[in-house]
């Protein structure tokens, strides 16, 4: 039977074996000898020293990354990683909050993403200009494209498209910017969102999401019926799960769409979990063809989807009985597959998708017609950010579940 298939009852008492065999380490709370925050710093250590020439860049990825930094600074504290998140982001931000680099007129919403490292540098050094930033690009959604029936582009240049990438750049982001702001209107917009990025590209066969949906039909990678791409690409699948989790930590408790999110998040994981390889505990590039030739064990997506069980589980959204195993065995797996040591004390994370996208060919790219042969065949890298610094928050989640074991 392919271990891509939704898992029958024999499979899953086989997964429940081997995470209870691997549970009963010599020392507990710890993954090949280290605990999870000790993993996340080697990581984030190694990544820091590997950049520390690098120019600062404001964009999506580096603020993935610099926001898993203070994250663990907060549960294991590091003189170094404040310095390297301003070095990083707050260089580029003026005294009067403009960014540089950063355009409106692109209506990218990737360029929202590190406004929620810009809300918690604001946090920690109380400096205006952060503040002023972080409103800079809240202001860019009131006048953000959007589908006919509210669902904002990806960008000014994909005319009429949602991605599930663009859930997780802005949707935490403006509930948090709300909750900070006092603006209770800005959860509605961040569960509009996903109420409707959900409606569009859930396949309730597999359980899983497709990486966009077209309202115009007019794309050519999209289904001229339903207007969706074909594949279920796993990295965007975990920047959709990785904004649920995020926006219900902003959300008020007694938010009346509170039990609506939960419900979405609790069918993605089922989802996830039925296309979880039995062996290694990770996830393939596209997510439901682990047995096609080509797929591969790919690190993002599956740092994503981690992060993504286990706060869920940490917060009380998902059942810590059903969840908890296919959590330990997938960080496990993660560990002994993809994190490797480079020597002179710093580490790696393999198997990293480079990038993928849908449409917009480039004088460097070919059209990504979202087919699984366009998939498969974007180049594989290692220390990506896009899996750095999931992969940091993994060790964040993880040590308190293995400390309850």
């Amino acid at each position: 039977m392919n271990q891509t298939c939704m898992l029958p009852a024999l499979v899953m008492g086989l997964l429940w074996s081997a995470v209870a065999g691997v549970a009963a380490a010599p020392v507990a709370g710890q993954v090949n000898g280290a605990t999870p925050l000790v993993w996340s710093a080697r990581l984030a250590d190694s990544e820091m020293a590997r950049r520390a020439q690098v120019t600062p860049k404001l964009d999506y990825s580096m603020g993935l990354f610099t926001l898993a930094l203070l994250k663990l600074d907060a549960v294991a504290p590091d003189a170094r990683y404040l310095p390297f998140a301003e070095k990083a982001v707050g260089s580029l931000v003026s005294s009067n909050g403009t960014i540089q680099g950063y355009k409106l007129d692109e209506y990218q919403l990737d360029s929202l993403n590190p406004g929620k490292t810009l809300l918690e540098l604001w946090q920690r050094t109380k400096a205006d200009r952060y503040w002023q930033a972080a409103t800079l690009l809240h202001q860019q959604l009131a006048t953000q494209p959007h589908t006919f029936d509210g669902g904002f582009w990806h960008k000014q240049r994909y005319t009429n498209q949602m991605w599930l990438d663009g859930i997780y750049m802005a949707a935490p982001f403006v509930a948090e910017y709300g909750r900070f702001g006092g603006e209770a209107s800005n959860y509605d917009v961040a569960v509009r969102q996903i109420r409707l990025i959900n409606a569009h590209t859930y396949d309730p066969v597999s359980g899983l999401n497709y990486h966009g949906w077209d309202a115009s039909r007019l794309q050519a990678w999209a289904d001229p019926v339903t207007g969706t791409s074909s594949n279920f690409w796993g990295r965007a699948i975990g920047w959709y799960g990785m904004a649920l989790v995020d926006v219900l930590d902003q959300m008020p408790t007694n938010h009346p769409s509170r039990p609506e999110l939960l419900a979405i998040l609790d069918k993605l994981s089922m989802g996830l979990v039925q296309f979880q390889d039995v062996k290694s505990g990770l996830w393939y590039q596209v997510v439901n063809q682990g047995g096609r030739p080509g797929n591969y064990l790919e690190a993002t997506a599956s740092t994503m989807f981690i992060y993504t069980l286990a706060r869920g589980v940490n917060q009380g959204y998902l059942s810590r009985d059903y969840y908890q195993p296919y959590i330990l065995h997938a960080y496990r797996g993660l560990i002994q597959n993809l994190v490797t040591n480079d020597g002179a004390g710093r580490w790696s994370l393999q198997q990293c998708c480079s990038v993928a996208g849908l449409g917009a060919a480039t004088a460097t790219s070919h059209y990504r017609d979202g087919s699984y042969a366009y998939y498969i065949s974007e180049p594989v890298v290692k220390n990506d950010l896009k899996g750095v610094g999931p992969f940091i928050l993994d060790g964040i989640e993880l040590q308190p579940l293995l400390n309850r074991q």
